[in-house]
């Protein structure tokens, strides 16, 4: 691997991937070029990178310093050349390493990274955490601009998390993971940053096009895949000024998902025996899922010193879903009305239980929308860049239907959950059939919409001028600079739910069943016969006079506590300096200032004393701070492969908005009170970092990382008992202590750990075996806060141990991926005490992806998705002992052909 310095080794993707950059400028058929990776929010887009180039004298190669740029050069080399360059740390994706694995979308793919563990959902990654910190916590950027969220359902329930499910992989040219900010970047990134670059047209062509067409199954229910990709694009009139690229990617599913649930009692302080249950549910799933990525950018580069463009891209998908369940009511009778069962010392009987069939059956789509324009300008003495652009995130439900038929009378039930927790066994010892469809009618019916819209308008104005303070030797000194400038992002949020509860006829369950029973799960349990959700949404709909309005007032409150709003915005100012005062010493210096602008609406709901609700109050919060981020950023070159880096930077996470909001449920009939927080401060991080990276051959490496995150005025929920509210006002009905549920700072939290990471080719070995290679990493993170009055816990999201290892083969047009992905357990949600916390269980996955180039423009693809079955485990408190939510998909399986020019 090549020699570098910071800043000064700086590459474009697209050099090498054909269609991979980052922010590549124009070039000459018979150049290849070298362009600063994106590691700002400012100027990612709109930058003109620093060009180092040396055309070799046949035209077909070009030395970037030490590393000579062939044809045959691979995208792994100059993913590594970038990290290697890099003045900060990052860690750089390409698009063709993506497409080794079967990785669906941008969060599958991100976390082969070092540091990163994911949180699934319905069988595919959605969110990310960045060295252990929940997802809320991490920022997001497309082509350099913020992206908004889009499922408002993060896990900490921040509200900020970008759901990167919504984002296919064919849509991306590259995924660059900072871990160390640098101040022309935005501070929001308290894990880290996520940079999603989009595809370019390659230099050295006029022209390009490339194309993907593949199909599967999911195996689950036999269910077919659609999978299609498209990009193409080239460059076009007086000398090639003109560029554009268009790129389309479509995925397309029918997941099924087998799962069981259920809750316990917990109540041993009152003599119930430990593991009653409360509920149990058997729930049978089908996902319908359309992603769609598309978008295009033009450029107009009339010379190397001035170019300007503009860029769109709209991702996201459109789901439907249909949740059959069949659920067992228990524990009806309370303490003291289950028994264990004389015959079975690890089982009880519950003379209690009832059941129920319900479906939900719904619809919802999420949608991202990008568009930026910018340019860059070089002149003597100085270069500026600029951006303007505007981001939309949207969630849209037009339905959601939850049915509910009910079986009359109580059965006496016995069961066994202790055995095996992993498959609890129930047998009616009397009464009726709970698989019989005509042992149900009618009890519920529910409908509710959502509209959840983000949109923040960006602007961004840069200025480098090179300076040359410090001097000597070589090319020392040679990308000295200083930089600085402004940007300033205008956020609106705003949320709504409607809810309509029915009365309902007792209708039979076999006037909407459909005709075959459904056994799941591996065959361990039976749900009799499914709901037809079309067959009851039309007989509502033709028979509306059946379904009047039961409970207005309660719909009322709900669509009083799901309407919100909020305007943020941020201001920043930045100076950074970049200078190498020995020749193996490089340093980035500087301090970025942000000024946080924020009003936060949302309603004040008010019950009487026995429940009811009376009414809502609208209530506004306004929050200004200001904060500086400064940093230092140590690059040592120890040899000349041999980087050892120290840095210290500083960055904020702002509470969520569900968090910070002024909505208040008063609830004197329960006597509690559950409230945002509107006194919450933002987050702050004090980050600091040591590394030892050794660059092999080949895009090989070897690396060593230890980090800090001091963390100031952490964010958690908070109980408080015993509070007194005075018995008038808002708060009349309360005539004792009450329970208040919010959220408060913590003073100080901290994540701690360690990053180790090697990747290398055996090109060494002879003849064929040298296509083997190794890929593995592994990242341990101690993270402790005060979760609870005097309990110092791991926080939540983070995961002590994360590891990827992948084992391949890539030789004589062939490449065969085996990754193996595991994430240790972790708290999933903060309950009154630790024996009520929510975990979610550790997980090892399996994947294969294998292709076949026929030539240069086909090849042939293989992908085998989840061979380990993974299940998603979820139980209460941190034992495998007390599950409660078990879920599994089986494979996904799909083949297809590529084609490129």
């Amino acid at each position: 691997m090549a020699r570098t310095r910071a800043g000064r080794f700086v590459v474009g993707f697209v050099a090498l991937t054909g269609v991979t950059s980052v922010m590549a400028p124009h070039a000459m058929a018979d150049e290849v070029v070298a362009a600063k990776p994106a590691v700002s929010n400012t100027a990612a887009g709109a930058e003109q990178p620093s060009v180092d180039k040396d055309k070799a004298a046949d035209g077909k190669a070009v030395t970037l310093q030490a590393l000579k740029v062939t044809a045959q050069t691979t995208p792994a080399e100059m993913a590594r050349a970038i990290q290697q360059g890099a003045p900060n740390i990052i860690n750089v994706l390409p698009a063709t390493e993506i497409q080794k694995l079967p990785d669906v979308n941008a969060a599958e793919a991100v976390r082969r990274v070092p540091g990163i563990s994911l949180e699934s959902d319905t069988g595919e990654g959605r969110f990310v955490n960045i060295r252990g910190l929940d997802a809320d916590l991490n920022g997001t950027t497309f082509g350099g601009v913020r992206l908004p969220p889009t499922n408002l359902a993060s896990p900490m329930g921040g509200g900020r998390a970008v759901a990167f499910d919504s984002i296919p992989t064919g849509l991306i040219g590259a995924i660059t993971v900072t871990k160390t900010n640098t101040p022309d970047q935005d501070a929001e990134a308290l894990g880290g940053t996520i940079e999603i670059t989009p595809k370019q047209v390659p230099p050295g062509k006029d022209r390009f096009f490339e194309a993907e067409v593949g199909t599967g199954i999911e195996t689950l229910r036999n269910t077919p895949i659609k999978d299609y990709s498209l990009s193409g694009g080239g460059r076009f009139g007086a000398d090639n000024a003109f560029s554009f690229i268009g790129t389309i990617a479509y995925y397309e599913d029918k997941r099924g998902v087998d799962d069981i649930e259920g809750s316990y009692a917990d109540d041993q302080s009152n003599g119930t025996p430990d593991k009653v249950m409360n509920d149990f549910e058997q729930r049978y799933y089908r996902y319908h899922r359309r992603r769609l990525g598309y978008g295009g950018e033009f450029n107009y580069q009339p010379d190397a010193d001035n170019r300007w463009y503009v860029r769109y891209f709209d991702a996201g998908y459109t789901e439907s879903v249909s949740r059959q369940r069949l659920t067992y009511n228990m524990f009806q009778g309370g303490t003291g009305s289950v028994m264990v069962d004389p015959s079975n010392p690890k089982g009880f009987i519950d003379p209690n239980v009832t059941y129920d069939k319900s479906l939900r059956d719904e619809k919802e789509t999420i949608d991202t929308r990008v568009l930026t324009l910018g340019g860059e300008n070089h002149f003597q003495s100085f270069k500026i860049d600029y951006l303007a652009a505007a981001t939309y995130g949207s969630y849209n439900k037009p339905f959601d239907y939850n049915s509910d038929f009910a079986s009359p009378g109580a059965v006496n039930v016995a069961y066994d959950n202790i055995s095996d927790p992993r498959f609890p066994r129930f047998r009616n010892l009397n009464g009726p059939n709970p698989l019989d469809p005509a042992n149900y009618a009618l009890s519920s019916l529910q409908n509710s919409t959502e509209h959840d819209h983000n949109q923040e308008y960006t602007g961004a104005f840069n200025v480098t001028i090179p300076t040359s303070f410090f001097q000597g030797g070589d090319d020392h000194g040679a990308d000295e600079n200083i930089k600085f400038g402004a940007s300033a992002r205008k956020r609106d949020r705003h949320g709504s739910i409607e809810r309509f509860t029915y009365g309902v006829p007792a209708l039979p369950l076999t006037q909407f069943a459909t005709n075959n029973a459904v056994t799941f799960y591996d065959n361990h349990y039976q749900n009799g016969n499914n709901i037809n959700g079309t067959a009851l949404r039309n007989f509502l709909s033709s028979n509306p006079g059946l379904f009047p309005l039961a409970n207005p007032q309660g719909d009322q409150q709900s669509d009083a506590q799901g309407t919100s709003s909020a305007k943020e915005d941020v201001y920043a100012l930045y100076g950074q300096y970049q200078f190498a005062p020995t020749e193996k010493l490089s340093v980035l210096t500087g301090v970025r200032w942000e000024r946080t602008l924020a009003t936060y609406v949302g309603n004040q709901i008010l019950r009487d004393t026995n429940g009811n609700f009376v009414g809502a109050i609208p209530n506004s919060r306004s929050h200004s701070y200001g904060n500086f981020f400064p940093t230092v950023q140590l690059r040592y070159e120890l040899a000349e492969d041999l980087v050892a880096r120290a840095n210290y930077s500083k960055t904020i996470a702002r509470p969520g908005f569900n968090q910070v909001t002024a909505a208040i449920l008063i609830d004197p009939a329960a006597d509690n009170v559950t409230q945002g927080n509107p006194n919450l401060k933002p987050t702050t991080s004090d980050n600091f970092d040591l590394s030892l990276e050794y660059y092999l051959n080949d895009g090989g490496v070897a690396s060593v990382g230890v980090f800090d995150k001091e963390l100031s005025n952490y964010i958690v929920n908070k109980e408080e008992v015993g509070v007194i509210f005075p018995n008038n006002g808002l708060f009349a009905g309360f005539t004792g202590a009450a329970k208040v549920f919010t959220f408060d700072n913590l003073s100080s939290a901290h994540a701690r750990g360690i990053e180790l990471n090697y990747q290398q080719k055996f090109t060494r070995l002879p003849g064929w075996l040298g296509g083997f290679g190794v890929g593995a990493n592994y990242t341990y993170v101690n993270s402790s806060g005060e979760i609870r009055p005097g309990e110092h816990l791991q926080l939540p999201s983070t995961s002590r141990n994360t590891g990827n290892l992948m084992l391949f083969y890539d030789k004589g047009g062939l490449n065969v991926n085996l990754g193996a992905y595991y994430v240790s357990k972790n708290i999933f949600g903060v309950g009154g005490s630790a024996a009520t916390d929510i975990w979610s269980q550790a997980r090892f996955s399996l994947d294969l992806g294998a292709s076949y180039a026929i030539d240069q423009q086909w090849s042939l693809f293989l992908n085998a998705k989840n061979l380990t079955n993974t299940r998603l485990k979820f139980t209460e408190g941190p034992s495998n002992s007390r599950p409660i939510q078990r879920e599994f998909y089986e494979q996904t399986i799909t083949v297809g052909a590529r084609f490129k020019l």
